[in-house]
């Protein structure tokens, strides 16, 4: 008989937490429904997640840079060009990782994200390649110093704030997804 209370119990709990997160979804679906005409209205005043990074935006902002650096490159050549070549190519190989990582999250259930919390293993991933993007921007910051030409001095010393920008913008992804509410999210992290 205890046995039959303890199993209604735990069901009755499963129901209830099935049926809200149902419930936040679709409010949550209502929500973005009545807001999407609103959104393409101010499209061009103020963006969506202002400070934060999108995919679409990270892969343009790093094809920029490499571009900007490769003619960097071009002009350096034999002194530092195949150094900051180098970095350009590991920059764009981290670009793909970096993009991937961002797309699982945002593409993320909100029902999952809300029962379990954040995508935290795409976002350790996230938080490497902004380590090893570190260490990038400090290569070409020794780098600078050595190059023979001022265009290209100038210009490293542009990509490398625009990096930094890029940087920021990946950190306050971060800090928005892991802020994020979750009932059994703090279960998760113990067990990762």
């Amino acid at each position: 008989m205890i046995k039959y209370k303890s199993l209604l119990i735990v069901f009755l709990a499963l129901a209830f937490v099935v049926s809200f997160s149902i419930v936040f979804a679709k409010s949550e679906k209502a929500g973005a429904n009545n807001g999407t005409s609103s959104e393409l209205s101010n499209a061009t005043t103020t963006p969506k997640n202002q400070g934060q990074v999108t995919a679409a935006e990270h892969r343009s902002v790093v094809a920029n840079f490499v571009q900007s650096i490769v003619h960097v490159a071009d002009r350096e050549k034999g002194g530092i060009g195949e150094q900051v070549r180098l970095i350009a190519m590991q920059q764009n190989q981290s670009e793909a990782t970096t993009t991937e990582a961002i797309d699982e999250i945002e593409n993320r259930s909100k029902i999952i994200t809300f029962l379990i919390g954040s995508d935290y293993k795409n976002l350790g991933a996230l938080r490497s390649e902004m380590v090893q993007t570190r260490n990038r921007i400090g290569q070409l910051t020794n780098l600078m110093g050595k190059a023979k030409n001022a265009s290209s001095t100038e210009e490293i010393q542009t990509q490398i704030q625009t990096l930094q920008q890029e940087q920021t913008k990946i950190e306050n992804f971060i800090k928005a997804q892991e802020g994020k509410f979750s009932l059994f999210g703090w279960l998760v992290k113990l067990f990762q």
